[in-house]
């Protein structure tokens, strides 16, 4: 009993803040999961749940909803999201495997310019599922138990990752702007963790690529007209750092290239975009976390360019029955 209390505090903290970063990542609406956040590829213990609460505040030339990112040269676009959603952690074949699904809300208003036609609106509602699955194939072993969670470095580990978005979302073919994208999409990606320096809490770093690209159905009904979008190539990376046991944080940075968008054979301009991030994250308790972050674009001078700012704040609850258990018997 006395090695269990002992085990109780350090195990808990692991677990929930693994679990929380994950979920901040995994569980967010399409324009956030088209960005990695940071420490989004760190595993937890197999049988960990996390439920997000998520809000956003976004502004540029693109509808945030979409991560195709298509550009509308001269438009003003704002937008908030709020999102909640659900993701397992669970062994795959001795691997680290998390599946999870996700629902974002919110407005969208603004003033642009589709095929000669000018719009000015502001739509609410509903948009369109994400349903995501990540196994890890080169690094640690699935954690199984308390002491594997406890040994657990990334050192140099690689996933495979699959998204899907489901087109079930709110769509009204007369508005240029729409929470719901009427078409299928998703992407392919490889994170990529590489451990610099100790496994020691207070002094974890880690350098975090994704390389992934994402592919879109046609939407047959844009504004009357058909949309076609090419694959869109993103390389996400991160520089994280842990402040204090309870404190972390990471620069960001995201690059887009492709994506060019064809409505109605009026082909528009390919992306070849950068933006920059910082993001912070504290453990409130072994249960909670927040994360504040912003990135913003930063070649954008050009109205064919992609101009976009985003702000995100995240509140994850993280639990597992195990670790609930032990804290049950220290409690008694």
């Amino acid at each position: 009993m006395k090695n269990d209390k002992n085990l109780m505090k350090p195990v808990a903290w692991l677990l929930v803040m693994v679990a929380t970063v994950l979920a901040i990542g995994a569980l967010c609406p399409p324009q956030a999961l088209a960005q990695m956040p940071a420490r989004f590829y760190w595993k937890s213990l197999s049988g960990a749940n996390a439920v997000p609460f998520i809000f956003e505040s976004l502004s540029g030339n693109t509808n945030p909803f979409d991560p195709a990112h298509n550009v509308l040269a001269d438009a003003e676009i704002d937008a908030t999201m709020a999102l909640a959603g659900y993701a397992k952690f669970f062994p795959l074949f001795d691997r680290a495997a998390m599946a999870a699904v996700l629902l974002p809300m919110g407005r969208i208003s603004g003033d642009v310019t589709v095929a000669g036609r000018a719009f000015s609106q502001s739509v609410n509602g509903f948009g369109d599922p994400m349903l995501e699955f990540v196994v890890n194939v080169i690094g640690p072993p699935a954690q199984m138990n308390i002491p594997d969670a406890l040994r657990y470095a990334p050192g140099f580990s690689v996933d495979l990752l699959a998204d899907l978005a489901l087109p079930i979302g709110e769509y009204d073919s007369d508005q240029a702007l729409n929470i719901g994208q009427n078409r299928w999409y998703g992407r392919l990606g490889l994170p990529i963790i590489l451990q610099l320096g100790p496994w020691v809490p207070s002094r974890r770093t880690t350098l975090e690529l994704l390389p992934s690209v994402w592919f879109f159905g046609d939407n047959d009904d844009f504004v009357g007209q058909t949309m076609e979008t090419d694959p869109k190539f993103q390389l996400d990376v991160h520089l994280t750092r842990d402040l204090t046991e309870n404190l972390w944080g990471s620069l960001d940075g995201v690059w887009y290239y492709g994506g060019k968008a064809t409505i109605d054979g009026v082909s528009g301009e390919k992306l070849n975009n950068l933006a920059l991030g910082l993001t912070l994250g504290y453990q409130i308790n072994d249960n909670l976390s927040l994360t504040v972050g912003y990135k913003s674009s930063i070649n954008d001078d050009d109205p064919d360019d992609l101009r976009m700012d985003n702000f995100m704040v995240t509140f994850v609850y993280g639990w597992h029955k195990m670790v609930q258990g032990m804290r049950r018997l220290k409690s008694e």
